[in-house]
């Protein structure tokens, strides 16, 4: 430790006092935290002096500590965003993560094009276009495009009209003006963009007051089916507006931002409300950020959230003013390319909006899934003797058929869900034959580098006493002391039972929550690894019979499949027939059949 502490000191002082970011490295190189300073060489100074209180979350963190990097910015906001876009990219184990990290979708509204079109997008550019959202859950995106595509008359097409086509079926069903064949108007066609952009906006006295004054006009031309046209999209709107949830129109566009803490955990509420409509609301889970201000969470928590491909109201309404607020809304301001405002309101609507948001917070926090998983949870540690509740299982398995296209699959659970974004499923490519344990060992040393730190706290392995031994052999190769820290369970079939590291086994036979998790962790990563070897499997077949036929390349396998329908109807082919197939000649059938 003391030749540690005179390395890192010796390394501090060539920190300059400048803004950047700072990067805590552990003896593997993994990264185990990120930060930013205004000055580096005094932020990272706190941490080893002898008076800081760093909680117990870090202390462990600096017993772990054996480097660190830095990257000076010009500027705290540079600083930001560097730091966010870092902590999104290497998920380091002590920083703050928020596990939902996909971007929302947005509907988006082609103004800048000549002939507009509605989309549903998950990035967002400075093109001209108006965006809409963010639409959670993605369903009511899909809703709203169905919804405008029925009573609004823009195309729905992506095609390029710098030349004259044929209409398709969407014009002979009434969804589609046909600009492509020039059956419209650009100036009629950019009326009914205007309605569309109204409708989205929430504009709904204007567009009401605007198609009504239609529908008069049609009447008073005795153009009755127009106008009644027109009656039946203005009943399906009026119908539309009424299932809004209006707050209050003055609100405008503002996120509100409030949270729960009780313990370790932290559940952040944000309600996203665009001309004075709630459009939508989503719920973050924090793991132990019992320790951490709260000045200190919202800002992490602001920040990674508006990383994402997302676009700043003009007013972000918080429960606790954040850290660094001044940098925070300039940086908000350069992201949205307008001035956004931090605002922690003392009274008014947007007080009462902050309180729902907290009490929101409260009820997802006490009845939410994340309870019901922690229940599960405690039941589990004391069932198998874990040295903690875990917070997260990753669970490991095997699939091969006589040694042939063997693969590997990894699963993880947490807040009891399945996280697919952190599933990994391998070739085994060091193992020949039906050797069941090196294959297992492969699989947990390949993985486990690829996870770069974030291992989840229970690893079950499939299989039995010799597959356990072999899996905790890998994890000690890659993960060091570090091993100890980590809970690791063999779970086996024919009874089921698990295999705990004191040699002993439970069964598992009985229909208790804890036990169901187990199996169906278990049942999950066989489904995954299964899923991915008849994949492989099929890919083989296909590829020793078309694909190492020289001269006959994915294009030309396609057509033959599409054409013949499988490979038994090929062989039983003629040449002719078989040249015949777009892209082929009679020299490819001929060898083609023979090699078949």
């Amino acid at each position: 430790m003391a030749e540690q502490a005179v390395t890192l000191g010796e390394k501090l002082k060539t920190v300059p006092e400048k803004p950047g970011v700072y990067i805590f490295k552990d003896r593997k190189e993994r990264i185990l935290y990120i930060g930013k300073a205004r000055n580096l060489r005094n932020r990272l100074k706190s941490y080893f002096q002898q008076s800081a209180n760093l909680g117990p979350r870090k202390t462990v963190m600096l017993e772990r500590l054996r480097d660190f990097a830095f990257v000076v910015t010009e500027t705290e906001i540079e600083a930001l965003a560097l730091e966010a876009n870092l902590i999104k990219q290497h998920k380091p184990r002590y920083n703050i993560i928020l596990r939902d990290d996909k971007n929302y979708p947005y509907l988006k509204l082609t103004i800048n094009e000549e002939w507009p079109r509605l989309e549903v997008v998950r990035r967002i550019t400075r093109d001209g276009a108006v965006y809409f959202g963010p639409c959670i859950p993605a369903s009511s995106v899909r809703e709203a495009l169905a919804f405008i595509r029925r009573h609004f008359n823009i195309r729905p097409c992506r095609y390029r009209l710098d030349r004259p086509m044929r209409p398709c079926v969407q014009y002979q069903m009434g969804r589609c003006p046909a600009p492509c064949a020039g059956l419209v108007s650009r100036d009629e066609y950019l009326k009914a963009v205007k309605e569309v952009e109204r409708f989205l906006k929430g504009e709904k006295k204007e567009l009401i007051e605007e198609l009504e004054g239609r529908m008069q006009r049609f009447s008073e031309e005795l153009r009755f089916e127009e106008a009644a046209g027109i009656r039946d999209r203005l009943q399906a709107l009026r119908g539309a507006f009424e299932s809004q949830k209006v707050v209050s129109p003055e609100l405008g566009d503002i996120d509100v931002t409030g949270f729960y803490r009780e313990g370790v955990d932290t559940v952040f509420q944000v309600f996203f409300i665009r001309n004075g409509i709630l459009i939508s609301a989503k719920d973050f889970h924090l793991k132990d950020t019992e320790f951490i201000p709260g000045e200190e969470l919202f800002e992490k928590f602001i920040t990674l959230f508006y990383a994402k491909e997302i676009i700043p109201p003009d007013e972000i309404v918080v429960q606790v003013r954040p850290e660094g607020v001044e940098e925070l809304g300039k940086w908000l301001s350069a992201k949205k390319g307008g001035r956004v405002k931090i605002r922690l309101p003392e009274r008014g609507k947007k007080r009462d909006l902050i309180n729902m948001a907290s009490e929101n917070a409260r009820i997802i926090l006490h009845t939410g899934k994340g309870a019901a998983s922690k229940e599960v949870m405690k039941q589990l540690k004391e069932r198998l003797g874990l040295k903690k509740i875990p917070d997260s299982i990753g669970a490991f398995d095997v699939s091969t058929i006589f040694g042939s296209h063997s693969v590997g699959a990894f699963v993880w659970w947490e807040d009891g869900e399945f996280r697919k974004e952190m599933y990994r499923r391998l070739k085994i490519r060091d193992v020949s034959g039906m050797d069941d344990y090196s294959m297992m060992r492969e699989i947990v040393i390949r993985t486990i580098s690829n996870l770069k730190g974030n291992i989840p706290d229970l690893i079950l392995i499939d299989g039995g006493r010799g597959h356990f031994e072999v899996a905790m052999s890998a994890l000690s190769e890659v993960m060091g002391e570090e091993v100890q820290d980590i809970d690791v369970v063999a779970i086996a079939k024919g009874p089921d039972r698990a295999f705990l590291k004191d040699g002993t086994d439970i069964l598992l036979d009985d229909s208790g929550p804890d036990a169901l998790l187990l199996r169906r962790l278990r049942d999950e990563a066989h489904r995954f690894a299964i899923s991915f070897h008849r994949k492989l499997r099929g890919k083989g077949l296909l590829e020793s019979r078309l694909e190492n036929i020289k001269g006959v390349g994915k294009k030309r396998r396609l057509a033959l499949l599409r054409h013949f329908g499988s490979i038994e109807a090929i062989k039983k082919a003629s040449v002719e027939d078989v040249a015949r197939v777009e892209g082929m000649n009679r020299k490819v059938a001929g060898k083609l059949l023979s090699e078949l």
